[in-house]
């Protein structure tokens, strides 16, 4: 009985951390997600990153041959993360919405970031069993009205001197986020 009570004591005295339970309001379970999710982008934690997609999520960039699977996503953003340095998003502004049913959030951010300047990202969770993951992000770089006839015009020039089939787009290199 004697050693029933000492083990009681040392659990006791060393109890286990209960993982941290979601938080109630859905609204702050999206924007802890989204956020936690930069956070391990910008200390370049790659496994962490890539564990908020759903295993089928699409991944948008700027460019507008960016359309990849998290697998390619990941093939593209590897040499980053390995480098230990991935890209830094700060969300400064954040709408959240959500199915009837609270199975799915829909959401747009504004975004401070260091290589792209002001950036948008919108997007849709699925709340899953493990939580909300990410099943599609869209990264954008909004132009100003006032840029937008100078932008499409060198985009259009641009557009004539690429060879007809572009690459895939996973195998093409993109310009860091």
């Amino acid at each position: 009985m004697a050693s029933v009570s000492w083990l009681l004591l040392a659990l006791g005295a060393n109890p286990v951390a209960a993982p941290a339970a979601a938080p109630a309001d859905p609204k702050v379970a999206v924007a802890t997600v989204l956020d936690d999710w930069h956070r391990a982008a910008a200390v370049a934690n790659e496994p962490r990153y890539f564990s908020f997609f759903t295993p089928d999520a699409v991944f948008m960039g700027t460019d507008g041959e960016e359309r990849w699977t998290v697998d390619q996503f990941r093939a593209w953003a590897k040499p980053y993360f390995t480098k230990g340095k991935a890209w830094s998003f700060k969300s400064v502004s954040r709408n959240v919405f959500f199915s009837k049913d609270g199975q799915v959030a829909w959401f747009d951010e504004a975004l401070d970031t260091p290589n792209l300047g002001p950036a948008r990202g919108s997007g849709v969770l699925v709340k899953e069993p493990s939580g909300w993951k990410i099943a599609q992000y869209n990264l954008s770089v909004p132009i100003p009205n006032d840029l937008m006839g100078e932008v499409t015009n060198r985009i259009a020039t641009y557009a004539k001197t690429k060879p007809a089939t572009p690459p895939a787009p996973a195998a093409r290199p993109a310009p860091k986020p």
